[in-house]
């Protein structure tokens, strides 16, 4: 058998495993409760430009005038970026867009915003403006409920736009556990120095404060856009480690496919059943990295904060 039908054969035993199952049953086997009108999750197993597209358009219902394309544009020559073709086939689908990062807290060239400028050419990020969204400082968004955080300094430009599409490279986190669409937010709109550090704390410890501090710092950035935000997760190239790190580990987890929502924690719920719903060993080492840094408390805390629900309708398309 070919790879090629060998992987298509391994999507299809995925979604079909996800399918049969009661949505909302967490990986460690606790039932949630029942909720009258589940979100849906959009589903496509190839992985093109054109199907990014068709995804898209089933969750863009909100996005209006100037938009924001929050992205992971990565370190330099970073090892497991997604295709640069993907998002900009995306961002031409999107009137008044603009991608938008944030500076760094870490030693990187991404540190300054003029090191940011450059990495941003030296991985091909030049078919459209991009946007550091902290280069002129940053503002104090409020977090609704949080225990850990009363708000948190997000790139001052986050006020310039209308909208967000969250575009997000779904792998592991040396921190995290895993990063999803609620990583791509908080971290990556946070402000380079006072964000980035209100969210990791001193010391970057790992563990439950610091993912419920990084859950609140994407509640603030839900909240900004209320309505006018949606979400695509893209599982492919699903390294243990971000695109944060120059030198990650090369996957060994398979291409899944595509997922969108306009609900932040269906879509990472979605995406993370999918995983686990993998044969063991294509999947081990992706989900050691969530376990080992309790990275399934990012969705209970995300629940427990009421951005979105863990129980969700999968739509497949094609």
């Amino acid at each position: 058998m070919k790879r090629r039908d060998f992987c298509k054969l391994s999507v299809s035993a995925v979604v079909a495993g996800v399918l049969g199952k009661n949505f909302g049953i967490n990986p460690a086997g606790a039932a949630l409760p029942e909720q009258q009108e589940k979100p849906k999750v959009y589903f496509i197993r190839d992985i093109t430009p054109e199907n990014l597209v068709k995804l898209y358009e089933k969750v863009n219902q909100n996005i209006k005038g100037k938009t924001a394309i929050k992205l992971h544009t990565g370190e330099p020559h970073g090892p497991n970026l997604l295709p640069r073709e993907l998002a900009k086939a995306l961002q031409a689908q999107i009137p008044n867009s603009t991608i938008v990062e944030c500076n760094v807290l870490y030693p990187s060239p991404r540190q300054t915003t003029q090191g940011h400028l450059e990495t941003l050419k030296t991985n091909g990020w030049t078919f459209c403006p991009v946007d550091i969204m902290d280069a002129d400082g940053d503002i104090s968004l409020p977090v609704n409920g949080g225990k850990r955080l009363k708000e948190v300094a997000v790139g001052k430009h986050i006020e310039n736009y209308d909208s967000m599409v969250v575009y997000t490279h779904f792998k592991g986190h040396a921190m995290g556990g895993f990063g999803g669409s609620l990583k791509n937010i908080a971290i990556g709109c946070a402000s380079g120095k006072k964000g980035k550090a209100q969210l990791h704390g001193a010391g970057w410890p790992i563990g439950k404060p610091f993912l419920e501090r990084m859950v609140e710092g994407g509640k603030a950035v839900c909240d900004h856009f209320g309505k006018q935000i949606t979400y695509i997760n893209v599982l492919k190239n699903i390294s243990v480690d971000c695109d944060c790190d120059a030198h990650g580990a090369k996957p060994t987890c398979p291409d899944i496919g595509m997922l969108a929502s306009t609900d932040i924690l269906a879509v990472d719920q979605a995406s993370v059943d999918m995983v686990y719903a993998l044969p063991e060993k294509d999947k081990h080492d992706i989900v050691e990295r969530i376990e080992s840094r309790e990275g399934l408390h990012q969705l209970e805390y995300m629940e427990t904060l009421k951005m979105g629900s863990r129980r969700y309708e999968l739509v497949e398309i094609s």
